[in-house]
């Protein structure tokens, strides 16, 4: 289940706000699409100069998963809207979860996932948060 983010740009600039989400969890257009944003980037203004934009477009579209992401023929953006996210996390966690206060949405990964820095999701290293009960 590791799926480490192997490239300094990416990781500098993306961990600056939130997980280096892996390249793997999204399709090459939907990580095209994320990149063509990051001035409108989910509310914040995450522009990068020339340079390290295409160095991370080029990597995340190398590195990018196989599984077709979009929906309703557009590629999706958020990680939490993908068929494999909602699969995951809808089975066993509360509906409420994402309104924990240390949770606060579904892409904060690192609230339940203590390693996802490190681009580990499995089981192991999966801590639900004080006031969050299956």
């Amino acid at each position: 289940p590791r799926m480490a983010v192997r490239n300094p740009a990416y990781q500098q600039e993306c961990s600056a706000c939130h997980v280096a989400y892996p390249p793997q969890l999204l399709s090459a257009a939907s990580w095209r699409a994320v990149m063509g944003g990051l001035d409108k980037h989910f509310g914040s203004d995450a522009s990068l100069d020339p340079a390290a934009h295409a160095e991370i477009l080029r990597y995340l579209e190398t590195h990018a998963g196989r599984s077709d992401t979009s929906a309703a023929g557009k590629p999706q953006l958020r990680i939490s809207e993908t068929r494999w996210f909602v699969h995951e996390h809808s089975e066993e966690l509360p509906r409420d979860i994402w309104k924990n206060p240390a949770v606060k949405s579904a892409a904060n990964c690192a609230a339940c996932h203590t390693a996802a820095d490190k681009g580990d999701f499995s089981e192991r290293t999966l801590r639900l948060p004080k006031g969050v009960n299956k």
